[in-house]
């Protein structure tokens, strides 16, 4: 595996207890704190518990998470507690299913779902944070308050033996729905939080051995029946208005739920049993000078799509690369505004979708037969079913402000998704919308170093400029190819595995990575959209693309969108840069 990026401590964090201080050791706190440690950061995370929660929360990972925690080196400790391949059915009151979600493809490396157990996972976050001396978890500190000054953040934690405080240059707050930072921040938290209640059962030895998911639209009470890892089932039930929540403690209750779905209920090895009720909620800003916000102290979810805890990873991700560019000095302050302006709009679409599930669910018996009826009728259309079974309905995390730059006119900060360039390459390519603000695909390929490893194991976990069928270092000045050294930035040549080893003696003198296309995934991207240089952020999202001839007008536009400093894009020696290790070409 390609070591991560290491980075140097800015100097005037010495003074400072930490540089992030992270609140809340949820699956946010934990990812962003892991991914930190990567980067070589100074954090501590604060948990106002005396330990990680226990009992079952979270059940669907999504092939963008699976990411992530490939980018923590964790990938073998989480997905030993994982099903892939989740097949999710809805099904009506008689138990037709009316769409099915099975998702075949892997284009970033991952399956597009599977299923977890959240608090195993958690657990395996959580150790991973012994790796990192620079990082710190402690139990038992409540955050009671927060006074932000010029230069850093001191926060205040009431504990059993008092009250301690705690300096740190950026405050992020991630300790859920009932967030006290977000308070403090004293931004508005729009959205719904519709009555109805859920009750959700856990128990152990499925009774059922069933794998995968079913959503039961059901007019007479509305459910769901998940398999999970590990012999778990997870059913969830609607409770009706004139039910009281005390009534779920009543086991004749509880039996007479589950009576259809399980031939004897009185046996039942129950992990957990809670009550809860869907919202749908977001901050109308998740920053306010050196404190932010992510994760469900940010946006509360409903839990239709599984994305609660997926949307909080993607919060993390896109704010670990971001601060740890303002704290090396890479970059400007600025820059962690694009986090806002990137991840609230796709927390919001996410939102609305799952609000709209579950009105589908919840719907009665003459609505109920209607949305049967659609459903029959949309299923023997090919493309229609697909949209459903290949997940296209979800909205994939598209950044068109932020540190983006647009295809057509090359302008900073923005990124257009039509393309209105004339040049003849642009007219006539298969695919005329810009992969700008998109997730890269993660395919598997090949290096002197390795073979058959996924695409993010070749690059490493920082910026890359990625070219194919050539050398990017033709197009870049002696100027760029300094900026460059300077950031980490790694310089990739993408080729057909039929020309890897002529490649690697050919460039041998360049500081480039060789990586072969092994089976032409490389190929059929840039074959399709017309560009021959991809410029890849540390969350592998595409920053920009362009023509080879236009690396370094790029490459000056993308060092402004990202707020890089004078210093940093001038060479000045004072400016802390990646130390990036990567798979190296053959000599």
């Amino acid at each position: 595996m390609t070591d991560a990026v290491s980075l140097e401590l800015a100097s005037d964090a010495a003074t400072l207890d930490t540089d992030v201080l992270i609140v809340g050791a949820g699956p946010v706190g934990l990812s962003l704190a892991n991914l930190l440690g990567r980067y070589g950061q100074r954090a501590t995370l604060m948990e106002a518990r005396d330990e990680l929660i226990d009992y079952p929360r979270g059940v669907g990972l999504d092939d963008e998470s699976f990411r992530t925690i490939q980018a923590m080196d964790l990938v073998e400790q989480v997905r030993q507690h994982t099903v892939p391949t989740h097949i999710a059915r809805l099904v009506n009151g008689s138990g037709q299913v009316l769409v099915e979600n099975n998702p075949t493809s892997e284009e970033f490396g991952w399956p597009r779902k599977s299923g977890f157990i959240q608090q195993l996972v958690d657990r395996e976050l959580c150790a991973g944070l012994s790796r990192y001396e620079h990082v710190d978890l402690h139990f038992g500190h409540e955050l009671v308050g927060i006074d932000h000054r010029d230069d850093h953040v001191v926060a205040t934690f009431a504990t059993t033996s008092g009250t301690v405080e705690v300096s740190a240059r950026y405050l992020v707050g991630s300790e859920g729905g009932r967030s006290f930072t977000r308070g403090w921040m004293d931004v508005e938290f729009e959205g719904k939080s519709p009555s109805t209640r859920w009750l959700v059962v856990d128990v152990n030895n499925d009774p059922l051995g069933t794998p995968n998911v079913y959503l039961g639209a059901d007019p007479r009470r509305p459910y769901v029946s998940i398999g999970l890892p590990h012999a778990i089932r997870r059913w969830e039930f609607m409770l009706f208005d004139d039910e009281p929540t005390e009534l779920v403690e009543d086991p004749a209750f509880m039996h007479r739920m589950l009576a259809d779905h399980v031939p004897d209920p009185t046996t039942l090895d129950v992990i957990d049993q809670r009550v809860f009720t869907h919202h749908g909620r977001i901050a109308t800003s998740f920053r306010q000078g050196r404190v932010l916000i992510a994760g469900d102290a940010a946006h509360l979810m409903p839990v239709w799509l599984g994305q609660g805890w997926n949307s909080g990873i993607r919060d993390a991700t896109n704010l670990a690369w971001k601060l740890t560019s303002v704290l090396t000095g890479a970059c400007d302050d600025s820059l962690l505004d694009s986090y806002d302006a990137e991840r609230r709009s796709h927390a919001q679409a996410m939102i609305d979708i799952n609000m709209t599930a579950g009105s589908i669910m919840k719907l009665g018996p003459v609505a109920g037969r209607v949305r049967d009826l659609v459903a029959n009728a949309l299923n023997v259309v090919p493309s229609v079913k697909s949209w459903f079974t290949e997940l296209r309905f979800k909205p994939m995390p598209r950044y068109d402000r932020g540190v983006v730059v647009d295809q057509s006119t090359g302008s900073s900060g923005n990124a257009e998704l039509s393309l209105t360039r004339r040049l003849l390459p642009f007219v006539d390519a298969p695919d005329s919308r810009s992969p700008v603000g998109l997730q890269f695909i993660q395919p598997r390929v090949n290096t002197a170093a390795a073979n058959d490893v996924l695409l993010d194991e070749a690059t490493g976990n920082w910026w890359t400029i990625a070219a194919f069928g050539n050398d990017p270092t033709r197009h870049l000045t002696a100027a760029d190819l300094e900026v460059v050294r300077r950031h980490g930035i790694n310089l990739v040549a993408f080729v057909p595995e039929t020309q890897r080893a002529w490649a690697e003696r050919e460039y041998a003198d360049s500081p480039v990575t060789v990586i072969g296309d092994a089976h032409g995934r490389l190929k059929q991207w840039f074959d399709n959209r017309p560009m021959g240089v991809v410029f890849l952020r540390p969350d592998r999202f595409v920053a920009a693309v362009c023509l080879a001839q236009e690396t370094s007008a790029t490459l000056a536009a993308v060092l402004e969108a990202m707020s890089a400093t004078p210093s940093a894009t001038e060479g000045a020696s004072d400016v802390t840069r990646p130390r990036v290790h990567v798979a190296q070409p053959a000599s």
